[in-house]
């Protein structure tokens, strides 16, 4: 078991290099490039909360998963924007591929790959319409941008004209019909699709709140956003360590969304003290309100499903939701190893605390998990 633990963290630790690859797109708030990890968060939040549009025949967990590893690649072989020509980027993906997923236990590895395949041809209805949200979300990003940047803009339109997203009329008319619209300056008339288009954007805010946990690289602070990403990942990857009534698919959305209400909130450093501690009631108190409004954007019934697993999440009282919030525990304990001891030495943790307010939560939903960890950060605490 340590064998393979050792494998699938080296894995999620290399993988942690996506949040330093930028992409072509910007923030909707125009304050910085976007990174291809936050963008595989925003896109997985894509499928969820356009779950209802989906052809029939489509499974919602694999196109999610497809969407959380589909850039991985970038890692080694960068982004590849849109509008410029592919110059072999294809076959240096291939090789990323297989040098990424081999860092895995060879059974996952090669299960893994085939999936990242199965999207990169783009030719089963998963893989088709994990596509379709992958090609709009950077145009979404664009269009619904308080003050989209011109030159985006362009790349926008010649996107919907000749390229690849020429054909989105006849893939998902919605969504061209919005996008057209908004080329055109029309205003969208009121719709499930642009109330859910709505949250979707009001989300983009989750990538501009900063966390106490650094990369792994120690190179500046984490966001929230590629925070949720990378845990999701995690569910993914170490899905062996959960016990029974898991369900693996449950655990990801859950994890796809927890963090929503931090847009308003705020990050709460789980070694935070007082009034603002992570367990305070005022603290639960203004997630519980941020929850309300941030869901409240949404169609009532998908707004309603997806308040239930937040609510369920916060709960800790389902298996699903114990293996989650053990996972959001076992995370920042990686990054802070990784890079020397982080947030641990900024808010002069010691190890009893680390026991008291970590280890015990991913005891309840992980417990091989916390045994290797443990292991592993007591040299910080000498």
């Amino acid at each position: 078991m340590t064998a393979r633990l050792d494998a699938q963290f080296a894995f999620l630790n290399e993988a942690d290099r996506l949040k330093s690859v930028t992409r072509a797109n910007v923030l909707m708030d125009g304050s910085r490039d976007e990174n291809s990890a936050e963008h595989s968060w925003h896109v997985a939040l894509w499928a969820l909360a356009f779950q209802g549009f989906a052809p029939h025949g489509t499974h919602l967990h694999r196109v999610i998963t497809m969407l959380l590893l589909h850039d991985l690649v970038e890692v080694d072989a960068g982004d590849h924007p849109i509008h410029l020509p592919n110059a072999g980027q294809d076959a240096a993906e291939a090789a990323a591929a297989q040098r990424l997923f081999g860092l895995l236990p060879p059974d996952q590895g090669a299960d893994l790959l085939a999936l990242w395949q199965e999207f990169e041809a783009g030719q089963s209805p998963d893989a088709a319409w994990a596509k379709v949200l992958d090609h709009c979300h950077p145009l979404f990003q664009v269009l619904c941008a308080s003050q989209p940047r011109p030159d985006h803009v362009q790349i926008v339109a010649d996107n919907l004209a000749t390229g690849r997203a020429a054909n989105l009329g006849q893939r998902w008319p919605a969504a061209f019909d919005a996008a057209r619209d908004r080329l055109h300056n029309i205003t969208p008339q009121p719709s499930d699709f642009e109330r859910i288009l709505g949250f979707l954007a009001e989300a983009d805010a989750l990538k501009s709140v900063l966390r106490a946990t650094t990369l792994c690289d120690g190179s500046r602070r984490e966001n929230s956003a590629e925070h949720s990403w990378h845990i999701a990942l995690y569910a993914l990857i170490l899905a062996d360590q959960a016990g029974p009534g898991v369900d693996i698919a449950t655990s990801i959305q859950m994890l796809l969304l927890h963090d929503l209400v931090e847009i308003d909130v705020g990050d709460v450093p789980i070694h935070s003290a007082g009034g603002t501690a992570h367990s305070s009631a005022n603290i639960q108190a203004a997630e519980a309100a941020a929850a309300n409004r941030i869901f409240g954007l949404l169609p009532n019934s998908l707004g309603q499903t997806l308040h239930g697993l937040w609510q369920e999440f916060e709960g800790n009282g389902t298996p699903s939701a114990r293996f989650a919030k053990s996972l959001d525990r076992v995370q920042p304990v990686m990054q802070n190893i990784q890079c020397g001891g982080g947030s641990w030495v900024d808010y002069n943790v010691t190890f009893d605390q680390l026991e008291t307010r970590v280890g015990a939560k991913v005891s309840n939903g992980a417990p091989a998990l916390w045994h290797y960890t443990r292991a592993r950060c007591q040299a910080f605490f000498l």
